[in-house]
């Protein structure tokens, strides 16, 4: 017997007494498949599958011409191999197909279909395993029942493993990779901070809360610090993109896919503070483009033709901010006249030593009944939280009876886990809201101080500082330099009449200060000692700077 090979088709050649006849041979593809990579490299099933086919093959006198193999899940459509496979038996380049069971070619309906059209138009479909006649109506039918049950089990599959997963959620455990600066601890275990890249992940959320960053730059800061990808390579804007976007650096698991939140157990790497901080970034609201010159007046003058920033340049050994738009009439202004400008402007602000010593120590007696409250306040919110963690039990407790449906024990538990997460977060930094007003009202008198003491020998960076808080929209044209004193440095230049209740309210109220006593020192008031007004005007000021930095914070 010899078997010779013509192109596409085998025949078999019978010498019988001289005469030579031909007998037909049909050639078929042979498909295996895993649904991992680790199956195909560490498992014995594609060997098995291969060892069935090739044994089928050999009993029914079948020619494998071709083998196929395939790592991937047989639950989606698209797979390459498979697609592959149906398009060349399409075109004729082989008789036939031999799997080894139905639902190692599909466990989805529609590859299942069209499988069935392949068999329709007259290829042979063979399953290796069971004995299935897939050109009877009845053998058909058997394989549609198994392939139906295989796409079902892939459902309930999918149904149980999602089950598990929000299950896992629920207990604040986040079932997928960790992110960076996390290490993963098993599928049941809560991730933990990675030690050396917690800190790298940390300082890239503060470096760029700042301002002063953008991605990209960012990027190649934490790039030369070690904060890397798993792999070791570079993270790239969108990899601190993500980061800085994830929620779970602060304690919350945000699922993308659901736009569901869930309350983690892992430790937070940062506070929520921080996180908002970076979003605001992010949004674009905050962000300060990092620069290679300090000067002293940077993003701080507008030219009043064009409303676009002055740019500071050193041309001769002077500074000069420049209007780069070439159709201003405004070109440039030397920082010179800008300081003489700044500087008497400053000196009318009427504040004596007097006055500031006397707010210092007004604000150091407020600070310390503050802390006072504060330690009171922590006291309150532990109470708090016990309570809201007993409510969390209760809850728990009549889902599990059955008395709580799904949905509204979602809802409930989303808010009181709220609840728990801000009140821990206080109870870290209980001093954190009014600490940061207070802070703000500090650094204020600290400029105030510094305008008593003497502006022009301060540092230049600090006078730009200053500069900002008096103004918020100074501009320059070719004549004139406006620089506008806004609140709350209004409150010393307007002390005779200060809105009622709060620097933006719409109720006047006459406040008059005794003699040498504050900025209005040629107001006597015969009916009050010194030292009684000087009181009254220091109180006075320091509730409304309080309530100054409580609305506007920044």
């Amino acid at each position: 017997m010899i078997y010779q090979n013509y192109p596409i088709r085998l025949f078999k050649i019978h010498r019988v007494e001289s005469v030579h006849t031909f007998t037909y041979m049909k050639t078929y593809f042979a498909y295996t498949r895993v649904s991992t990579v680790k199956q195909g490299t560490q498992g014995v099933s594609l060997q098995e599958q291969k060892s069935a086919i090739g044994h089928h093959a050999q009993k029914n006198g079948f020619v494998v011409s071709e083998w196929f193999e395939e790592t991937v899940t047989a639950a989606k459509t698209g797979r390459a191999v498979f697609t592959n496979i149906m398009k060349r038996l399409q075109k004729g380049e082989a008789d036939g197909l031999i799997i080894h069971k139905i639902d190692r070619s599909a466990r989805n309906l529609k590859d299942w279909a069209a499988l069935g059209e392949l068999i329709d138009a007259g290829i042979d479909v063979q399953v290796s395993a069971e004995s299935y006649d897939l050109s009877s109506r009845g053998g058909r039918l058997s394989a549609d029942i198994q392939a139906v049950i295989a796409a079902d089990y892939i459902r309930n599959l999918r149904e149980e493993t999602l089950k598990g997963m929000k299950g896992r959620l629920k207990q604040g455990i986040y079932p997928l990779k960790a992110p960076a600066g996390y290490i993963d601890n098993g599928s049941g275990a809560y991730k933990t901070i990675d030690p050396i890249k917690g800190p790298l992940v940390k300082q890239a959320f503060e470096l760029y809360a700042t301002g002063q960053y953008s991605l990209r730059s960012l990027n190649k800061k934490m790039n030369i610090r070690g904060l890397r990808s798993s792999r070791g390579g570079n993270l790239g804007k969108n990899g601190f993109s993500r980061i800085l976007n994830n929620p779970f650096y602060y304690g919350k698991i945000y699922i993308k896919t659901t736009g569901e939140t869930y309350a983690g157990g892992h430790e937070p790497l940062i506070s929520k503070h921080l996180f908002d901080q970076a979003q605001r970034v992010l949004a674009g609201k905050t962000y300060k483009k990092e620069t290679k010159h300090n000067f002293v007046f940077r993003r701080t003058f507008t030219c009043k033709s064009c409303a676009y920033s002055l740019i500071g340049e050193h041309q001769k050994g002077h500074v000069y901010y420049r209007c780069h738009t070439s159709s201003c009439e405004m070109k440039t202004i030397r920082e010179d006249t800008l300081v003489f400008a700044v500087d008497k402007v400053l000196q009318d602000i009427p504040l004596t030593e007097e006055a500031i010593a006397a707010l210092r120590q007004g604000f150091k007696s407020i600070k310390a009944q503050t802390n006072e409250l504060v330690t009171t306040s922590t006291a309150n919110n532990r109470l708090l939280l016990t309570n809201v963690k007993a409510r969390l039990e209760r809850l728990m407790n009549l889902f599990i009876d059955g008395k709580v449906d799904q949905e509204a024990f979602d809802a409930k538990q989303l808010s009181l886990q709220d609840e728990v997460d801000s009140l821990e977060e206080q109870l870290r930094s209980p001093e954190s809201n009014i600490g940061q007003i207070l802070s703000r009202v500090e650094q204020f008198l600290e400029l105030a101080e510094a305008l008593i003491s003497g502006y022009k020998t301060a540092p230049d960076d600090f006078r730009g500082e200053l500069l900002k808080s008096v103004t918020s929209n100074p501009t320059v044209t070719p004549e004139s330099v406006d620089i506008p004193i806004e609140l709350p440095w209004l409150l010393f230049m307007n002390a005779l009449s200060v809105p009622f209740s709060g620097p933006l309210r719409d109720r006047p109220r006459k406040f008059e200060v005794g003699p040498y006593c504050g900025p209005h020192r040629d107001t006597p008031r015969p009916n009050k000692k010194h030292s009684d007004a000087l009181a009254e005007w220091t109180d006075h000021v320091l509730a409304e700077l309080i309530e100054y930095f409580t609305d506007f914070p920044t």
